[in-house]
């Protein structure tokens, strides 16, 4: 049973992927719920992802997680937070990890500090990919319990500023909570991502691009799916908690891209194979039962091919706002 949900929510990185379809969700099922979004709005966030939005409803805030002065008049009068902020390509934080260093860590420590002085509910949005990858062969799938072994860059970054919450609530008492993620795919995802990226190339005439063989597998989630969970963690989740959030949506990168190919009218074998990342991680598998049990939260969007389906559709009527991205 769902408790009163907060009154004045501060939504950072409202204007990126997730969190443009968390302030649009909340916007339409909760007109009761005022949200602040701050957002740096770097080249992943857009102010055009909040049009049509109602402006007494939903206010933005363009500055930087890591400004305390900023966050020392925007903090104070919210009940909560929902940290959605974070630098997240993979690829950009091997080439270049300073920012994702500062973003991801020490916002996150501005916003706790901000949060424990005015005693803010504090969430906060991480990835399955702090928690390392599995074999292929294998049938785990990590659970809360699961030891953290970031790989990369970004996912090291975000498994700090997880232990970052998880300390701010033992030693300072703050109401945090935690939710870890699959691999999210839908509406507004920035087309340097897997999905849109095949999507926007195969609409512009280019042949998509695989890392490796392609074996890589993905636990995918429909991202309103992962937004309806997080209300379910701000509004019945027990403080100090970790929540996995997943579809069980395991596909390798090979079988997504063919599912794009053959929905998008081209042949399976329409595609140019790269060289692999370093250090790429073989797969990720989540275990979702905890949330499920506790907090009856349910995936809806359960068919991958329907979920991928209106992506493809989405991007398709929205080519001037992918087309933007484009460099």
């Amino acid at each position: 049973m769902e408790t009163q949900g907060p009154h004045n929510i501060l939504v950072t990185g409202g204007c990126g992927f997730i969190g443009t379809n968390f302030v649009h969700w909340v916007a339409r099922n909760h007109p009761e719920t005022h949200v602040t979004v701050l957002d740096k709005l770097t080249y992943a966030g857009s102010v055009d992802n909040l049009v049509g939005l109602p402006s007494t409803q939903v206010e933005l805030v363009v500055g930087d997680i890591c400004d305390r002065g900023l966050l020392h008049g925007v903090v104070p009068g919210h009940d909560a937070i929902v940290n959605f902020a974070a630098e997240s390509h993979n690829d950009n934080s091997i080439s270049e990890p300073g920012p994702f260093i500062k973003t991801n860590i020490e916002g996150t420590y501005c916003l706790l500090q901000e949060a424990a002085k005015n005693g803010v509910r504090f969430h906060q949005v991480s990835t399955d990919e702090v928690y390392g990858d599995l074999p292929y062969e294998s049938e785990d799938r990590f659970t809360e319990e699961s030891p953290y072994r970031p790989s990369s860059p970004y996912s090291a970054s975000k498994a700090s500023a997880d232990m970052l919450v998880r300390a701010w609530h033992r030693t300072y008492g703050l109401y945090t909570t935690i939710s870890n993620c699959s691999n999210n795919y839908g509406p507004y995802q920035h087309i340097e991502k897997f999905i849109p990226r095949q999507i926007s190339r195969i609409l512009s005439g280019e042949k998509p691009q695989l890392y490796g063989d392609g074996r890589n597998v993905r636990d995918w989630i429909y991202v309103e799916d992962h937004v309806t969970a997080i209300w379910a963690i701000m509004t019945r989740g027990r403080a100090g908690e970790t929540y996995l959030i997943g579809a069980e949506g395991e596909r390798s990168n090979l079988e997504v891209l063919q599912d794009i190919l053959h929905m998008m009218g081209k042949d399976e074998d329409w595609f140019e194979s790269v060289s692999d990342r370093p250090g790429h991680d073989l797969r990720y598998a989540l275990d979702a039962s905890k949330i499920q049990r506790e907090l009856g939260w349910k995936p809806l969007h359960t068919s991958f091919e329907e979920g991928l389906s209106e992506t493809i559709a989405w991007y398709q009527q929205h080519q001037s706002w992918w087309k933007r991205q484009l460099k």
